[in-house]
């Protein structure tokens, strides 16, 4: 069960990513982020994009070492890690919930309940 949430997880990640992708590289789909306030995103935003693509791969990492599918990094890390992780995309299903963008509040809600969801099941085994 463990490694099937990462393995999801880590799927989602890489959506997530191809998305900050277009984002980064100019694709008018600005109202699904960013709090849906530009079609395509200016130049600091899409920088942002960006580096967020590097955070979705660290927060693999730590996922799927947590899941014992990798090791790359301590498990003092991927413990800790994983419980960061767990509350940092419930805070987004907040954040998410509230944004202003319909678009964004439609797909990005959902998207961070699920990782919220499989983090905990990775970081309660």
């Amino acid at each position: 069960m463990t490694t099937l949430a990462a393995l999801a997880a880590t799927v989602i990640l890489a959506g997530l990513a191809v998305f900050q992708i277009a984002l980064a590289a100019g694709a008018p789909i600005g109202r699904f982020a960013w709090g849906g306030q530009h079609r395509v995103l200016p130049t600091k935003l899409r920088v942002a994009s960006a580096v967020s693509v590097l955070l979705y791969a660290a927060f693999a990492v730590i996922i799927l070492q947590r899941a014992e599918v990798i090791t790359l990094i301590s498990d003092v890390i991927s413990r800790v890690g994983i419980w960061i992780l767990t509350g940092y995309f419930t805070l987004g299903i907040v954040m998410n919930g509230i944004s202003r963008s319909k678009p964004e509040r439609n797909l990005m809600t959902p998207v961070c309940a699920v990782l919220a969801v499989l983090c905990l099941v990775i970081a309660l085994s």
